[in-house]
């Protein structure tokens, strides 16, 4: 009994990790001990500061040789981002019929912004590597992904969120106006910066993961004591909750069969193949998260940014799995497989 109790602890912290059994535990923090009035006020100028912070170092630690290696391998490029930002969008309006009456409109508004954003940066690289694909073709797809996706996030969200075109236009050059603002323009001053700080932000890398994983702790608490007060779990029952999952298992599925089935249809070879599938399907909790904060407003973001983490879970408990196959049939393959 209690080796089957070790095996199914061991299991469980295979499935979810440290960082997200924090997420959750935030989560419930915010559902009992919601942010109040004064509270709630410094909460969200704490989280403005901490969004600043997180991209001044994403872009302190883009290497400009990163950038000119992006543009080399562009067929893959290509590919990555037509599955990230075209069939992903298009897959789920597609799906409206289907998705919408089921989860709700709070809840389907979520669903094309998760539709709508960039792709990983970490878990990607981290499975493409362990899948044995091409890593250097993931460093720059990732990265580029993230850096395309604070410009063309917004973009698609008012896209697929506004019926009338000069209402579009109107809140596009507001979001826009926005995520320059408060996300591009500290990306790029840390970009530049990186000829002073940039070999200490290399050696420091591991404990300035912390930074990361804070600024998403405190964007997921600010928004869901907003959510909660304005009525969030009135709105979103445990059955929508349930449903919610099953949905984003579904679409994961049809974007990985999807990416799977281009990569091949263009002929790339296999470590190509593993880095398209990883890099074409998977979603940034680490930039969702923090430009929901800047796109929609107050009780809006819980809503918006709930399909984001029961998606983003979902696809690293998959992806893991399919690394870990993809790894086993290069050592079957042997010389198809040379990383």
């Amino acid at each position: 009994m209690v080796f089957v109790g070790v095996q199914t602890m061991f299991r469980l912290r295979l499935l979810f990790d440290n960082f997200t059994l924090i997420l959750i535990a935030v989560v419930l923090a915010a559902t009992f001990i919601p942010a109040y009035g004064v509270g709630a006020t410094f909460f969200q100028w704490l989280t403005h500061f901490a969004i600043a912070l997180l991209f001044f170092l994403h872009g302190a630690k883009l290497t400009r040789q990163a950038i000119i290696a992006g543009i080399m391998h562009w067929r893959l490029h290509v590919l990555v981002f037509a599955c990230t930002f075209i069939v992903f969008p298009l897959l789920m309006l597609s799906l409206q019929p289907l998705i919408r009456p089921v989860l709700g409109d709070e809840l389907w508004v979520g669903m094309l912004y998760l539709a709508a954003l960039p792709g990983t940066v970490q878990s990607a690289i981290a499975f493409t590597s362990m899948a044995r694909g091409n890593i250097p073709a993931a460093v720059c797809a990732a990265s580029a992904s993230s850096l395309v996706g604070i410009l063309v996030t917004p973009l698609l969200v008012r896209l697929m969120l506004d019926a009338d075109a000069d209402a579009g236009t109107s809140g596009m050059m507001e979001a826009v106006a926005k995520i320059s603002l408060q996300l591009l323009l500290p990306f790029l001053l840390g970009h530049y910066m990186r000829r002073w700080i940039g070999d200490w932000i290399d050696r420091n890398k591991s404990w300035l993961k912390s930074v990361d994983q804070s600024s998403i702790l405190l964007v997921v608490y600010t928004a869901f004591s907003a959510a909660v007060i304005g009525g969030l779990w009135t709105a979103v029952p445990p059955l929508s909750l349930l449903m919610l999952g099953v949905i984003c298992c579904v679409i994961l599925a049809i974007v990985l069969f999807t990416t799977t089935w281009l990569a091949r249809r263009f002929k790339f070879n296999k470590e190509d193949e593993i880095t398209i599938v990883f890099c074409g399907s998977k979603k940034s909790m680490a930039t969702g998260i923090p430009m929901a904060s800047v796109l929609f407003a107050g009780s809006a973001v819980g809503p918006a940014i709930l399909p984001l983490m029961v998606f983003h879970q979902i696809q690293l408990m998959v992806c893991a799995v399919m690394a870990q196959h993809y790894a086993q049939r290069c050592d079957e393959d042997g010389a198809q497989c040379t990383h």
